[in-house]
Order: structure tokens, then C-alpha cells, then sequence
């Protein structure tokens, strides 16, 4: 992980501050995924960050490349690299935790991975698997028991660490007063247009790692927004630092404390997103970042329904909105 600077877990296990994300829309063909993920190995990259949603179908291309990356002599070994998966909701439930990452880890070929995220703070039915969801089946979370699934998970050796995904502060309280080993992140919308500075400040209290996806905003994306790539701010910070605006915006991610996944798949991209760590924005130009609008970018509306979990983006996300 040479170059890339880390932090340390609550678990105790450090984690490079910057990984590559994998989902894509559309889903690209597994060949040119696993190319792609060769690509960021070779530039540098030693994190990845995939899930086990149909919409990802990124655990086998990226444990071909994996294993590929082995064989070549591009890494040592299996240790050199951080893999991180996603727990989807359908496989939410006491029972499915452990047998969901045994076939995550099957898929990527790995042994174990160096994280494991619940992906959502809901539950569907076993047998819903694909995306988009009916919203209708959502189901409330189960924390406690599902919770010390995930436990079992780190107990056995299965996942290095264990934390959750699009969480609250509430949530996270919630599964804080369940739980026997906090979670050790917390991976969340965050960018300079939407900044988390509540959560932020829980978690770190709390001793949990917030990690930013979609901090370039995920244009392109179904999800996605063009907020940050234009922003005038950080287009005139960009030019008066001779740097991107995708680098203004990781460097501030990274000057919050913040870890971040971010995906290109165009190896001069990969190369430009890891050139974050030897300049810094000043305080004045951090003060200009933290004035700018603030708007969710993933609202979150195909998880809410009359008869769902949650009958409103508020209650989803407890009004962090």
C-alpha cells in the first residue's frame, strides 16, 4: 500500500484512505471490468470496494483481477491488498449474513475480505434479489441479531471488519446500543456539496471511519449529479492550484478525516484521483468549500412506500436530509 496513506480502525486494522469503487451503470462486460481494475493496480490503487447487489456484478471480475494480479507479480500477495463487499438486504437476516459473505468470498476467491458493510439499514425478503426493488418489501432491520451475525463474521476470521453503509446518526445509535464491536465504518454519501457535517462529527465521537462514496457526485450515474464537477468554487480553486476539480474535491474529503471510494475506469483518471497527498487546500479555501449549497444527491425515494419500513425520505434518513 506504498504511497497511499492509511488510517487504523477501531478493529485495528488500517484501511489506504482512497479505494476504487467498482459499481458502474450500465454495468460494463466482466472482461473490461477486470482490465479496468488491473489498470488501478498497476497505477497504484491497493483498495477495492465492490457489493453483492445484482447492480454491482463486480465480486468475480474483480477476484479475477485479484487473483490475476497475484500471478503477475503486480502485488506480493493477497495481504498487500484491502477488499471491502456489501451485505444486500435481501440476505439481511440472522441466518443469511454468514452464508451471503461465504459466496461473496467465493465469487471473489478470497479467503477473507478486509471489510464487510451492511449496504442499507433495511431488510427485504430472501428471495428478492433483484434491482430496482419492490419498495413495498421493505422491512425494518433487524440490528440486534443481525448485528452479531456480522460479529460472527469478524470472529471467524471471515471479515477483518465490520461496519454499515448509508447509516444515520440515529441508526447508528441505535446499532451502537446492540452491539458488542462498533462498527468500524460508515460508508456515506459525501461530497463538497453534500458535506455530512453532523454525522461527520458523530462518528467521530463514536470512533467510526466515515468512508465518502460519490465524491465526485456519481455523474453519469442514475443517481448521479453534475454538482460538484461544476461548481464554480471549486472550478476557482482548481485554477488558481493548477489542479482538477476532481482533486479539489477529493483533497477536501481528505482533509475532513474522511476516507473515500471513486471510480474511473480510464487509467489517466485513476492516476489523477491518487495525486491528492503532497499539497493541501489552505483554510481560506476550505472556509469557501464549507459555504457552498448543500443538496442530497441520493435521496433515496425508491425505498419509500405506504406500506414499506419507510413511508418518507425524512424517516429514512432520520432528517438528515
Amino acid at each position: 500500500m506504498e504511497g497511499i496513506p492509511s488510517v487504523t480502525l477501531s478493529s485495528g486494522h488500517s484501511m489506504p484512505v482512497i479505494g476504487m469503487g467498482t459499481v458502474s451503470y450500465p454495468k460494463p462486460e466482466p472482461g473490461a471490468l477486470r482490465s479496468a481494475m488491473l489498470d488501478a493496480i498497476t497505477v497504484g490503487y491497493r483498495h477495492f470496494d465492490t457489493g453483492a447487489l445484482s447492480l454491482y456484478g463486480t465480486e468475480e471480475p474483480l477476484g479475477e483481477a485479484i487473483a490475476e494480479s497475484i500471478r503477475c507479480g503486480l502485488v506480493k500477495d493477497r495481504s498487500d491488498l484491502f477488499v471491502s463487499t456489501k451485505l444486500w438486504a435481501a440476505d439481511a437476516h440472522h441466518d443469511g449474513v454468514i452464508p451471503a459473505l461465504q459466496e461473496s468470498l467465493r465469487k471473489l476467491q478470497l479467503e477473507y475480505v478486509d471489510l464487510y458493510l451492511i449496504h442499507w439499514p433495511f431488510g427485504l425478503p430472501k428471495e428478492e434479489t433483484k434491482w430496482p426493488i419492490d419498495e413495498e418489501k421493505i422491512v425494518a432491520l433487524d440490528y440486534e441479531s443481525v448485528w452479531k451475525a456480522m460479529e460472527q463474521c469478524q470472529a471467524l476470521g471471515l471479515a477483518k471488519s465490520i461496519g454499515v453503509s448509508n447509516f444515520s446518526c440515529k441508526k447508528l445509535e441505535q446499532l451502537l446500543s446492540a452491539a458488542r464491536i462498533p462498527p468500524a465504518v460508515n460508508q456515506v454519501e459525501m461530497n463538497p456539496t453534500w458535506q455530512q457535517k453532523k454525522l461527520m462529527d458523530f462518528c467521530r465521537e463514536k470512533g467510526i471511519q466515515i468512508t465518502a462514496y460519490t465524491p465526485l457526485g456519481a455523474n453519469g450515474m442514475p443517481w448521479g449529479t453534475s454538482r460538484v464537477l461544476e461548481s464554480n468554487e471549486l472550478k476557482e480553486i482548481a485554477m488558481a492550484k493548477g489542479k482538477s476539480t476532481a482533486q479539489i474535491s477529493l483533497r477536501w474529503i481528505h482533509q475532513q478525516g474522511a476516507t473515500m471510494v471513486v471510480k474511473s475506469f480510464k487509467k489517466e483518471r485513476m492516476e489523477e484521483n491518487l495525486d491528492l497527498f503532497n499539497w493541501e487546500l489552505s483554510k481560506e479555501e476550505m472556509h469557501e468549500i464549507s459555504k457552498i449549497e448543500q443538496c442530497r444527491g441520493i435521496q433515496g425515494e425508491q425505498f419509500i412506500s405506504a406500506n414499506g419500513a419507510f413511508k418518507s425520505v425524512m424517516e429514512l434518513w432520520d432528517g438528515e436530509i
